[in-house]
């Protein structure tokens, strides 16, 4: 960059393009978080007998670091409302630094822990500025497109990173996946410095407070939403090995897994297509398309072409949907989107450990027969209340708003 401003292009009609390798290295930070999360998940055996404790204590790796993002996302995206995004950015990034390399390098397990949870806290902060990020970089009417790119890491990160990740691990040790991570981030550190454009914080007196966020028109029926959404695919998510067994496809997991995670790129794909003059269709057919999968499951859920066409549905719903969400918010929340996003990003987490609880309550006391009514349930409350909010939260195209009040191509390098 040679001069002191840079002009983010209008695409779209006109044919300008979007600012790929800007939205492309917020992919990168989702990719890092994504697979820092879930990396431990699959390195279980190692990581127990590296440090001499059981699996399951292994396992709170993954639980602290929810923990983290949980508790940090809204007040810590609060207080920081008026520190230049480009800085809060690389100082999300550079939580993973240290948290990758204590994790490559200590041999203490109660450190480990605590770095997980400041990976944790990076991870709250990095997904609650990384939407209203990429939207800022765009004109109006390519917001979601901007953000299904910057959001490309989360289905690779599950669908390629984790099964990589965990080879990589059982080939040259546990340690040294972190480490890589590590550097990774260094990596992706230096190339947001260069390619990210800065956009600055918000002054004291244009921001709002949580309460009026929260009950900005629209705000909590998207977090309702997302919730509901969510917890549905998590409590399948989660228990899908006894799932799968149960209909006699046990062996099979690895391998719906990544049906699951190739039809989620294709959903993101399409997402990523339509989404700026589509977004409430595409809600509505991603839930519905959701609780048809969830029906299959329990009505021919022990017939394997049946549960295969099933997952890949359910990939395909499940893909594009952290983009639907993200962008919705965003849209509704205005200039305040960096705070709705962390609520969002609050309202996903708890999602994520009720999946754990509910499914786990539900299989112990009815098995996996319970699962599809559960999810159905589920279901039929997201399309209900996505329904309802047809002028605030997930609007026709009539209804769209202004969106984000920043001025996208207010920007320096």
């Amino acid at each position: 960059m040679t001069s002191s401003t840079t002009r983010i292009p209008e695409g779209g009609a006109d044919g300008a393009r979007l600012p790929i390798a800007s939205l492309l290295a917020l992919a990168l930070a989702g990719f890092i978080t994504i697979l820092t999360e879930a990396l431990p998940a699959g390195l279980l055996p190692q990581i127990s007998a590296g440090l001499g404790i059981s699996e399951a204590m292994a396992g709170q790796m993954v639980t602290v670091y929810a923990i983290g993002s949980l508790v940090a996302a809204i007040p810590l995206t609060a207080a920081t409302q008026g520190v230049r995004r480009r800085r809060l950015l690389l100082a999300a990034i550079g939580g993973f630094v240290i948290a990758n390399t204590v994790t490559t390098v200590s041999t203490r397990f109660e450190w480990i822990m605590a770095a997980r949870f400041l990976a944790g806290v990076s991870a709250g902060l990095l997904w609650a500025l990384a939407a209203g990020y990429a939207a800022r970089m765009v004109p109006e009417r390519q917001k979601g497109r901007a953000i299904a790119i910057a959001m490309v890491g989360t289905p690779l990160a599950l669908s390629l990173g984790v099964p990589a990740g965990t080879f990589l691990g059982n080939l040259v040790g546990w340690r040294s996946c972190f480490g890589i991570m590590s550097a990774l981030a260094l990596i992706l550190m230096a190339w947001v410095r260069v390619q990210v454009p800065d956009f600055a914080g918000q002054a004291a007196g244009e921001r709002a407070p949580l309460r009026r966020v929260f009950t900005t028109p629209g705000v909590r029926a998207v977090l309702f939403v997302v919730f509901a959404f969510v917890l549905a695919h998590n409590i399948l998510y989660t228990y899908i090995a006894p799932f799968l067994a149960a209909a006699g496809m046990g062996d099979r997991t690895d391998a719906m897994l990544l049906v699951f995670g190739l039809s989620s790129l294709l959903g993101l794909w399409v997402i990523g297509v339509l989404i700026d003059t589509h977004l409430r269709a595409l809600t509505l057919a991603s839930t519905a398309l959701f609780a048809l999968s969830a029906l299959a499951l329990g009505v021919r859920g022990d017939e394997p072409v049946v549960v295969i066409v099933a997952v890949a549905a359910w990939g395909l719903a499940f893909g594009g949907a952290p983009t639907l969400f993200q962008t919705a918010i965003a849209h509704t929340a205005g200039g305040a989107a960096d705070v709705a996003q962390s609520m969002l990003v609050t309202a996903w987490n708890l999602a994520i450990a009720g999946g754990g609880i509910v499914g786990g309550v539900l299989l112990a006391r009815a098995g996996v027969a319970a699962f599809s009514p559960a999810l159905l349930a589920l279901l039929a409350a997201t399309l209900v209340v996505a329904g309802a909010a047809s002028r605030h939260g997930f609007p026709g195209q009539r209804g769209r708003g202004a969106g984000l009040t920043a001025d996208p191509r207010r920007a320096t390098p």
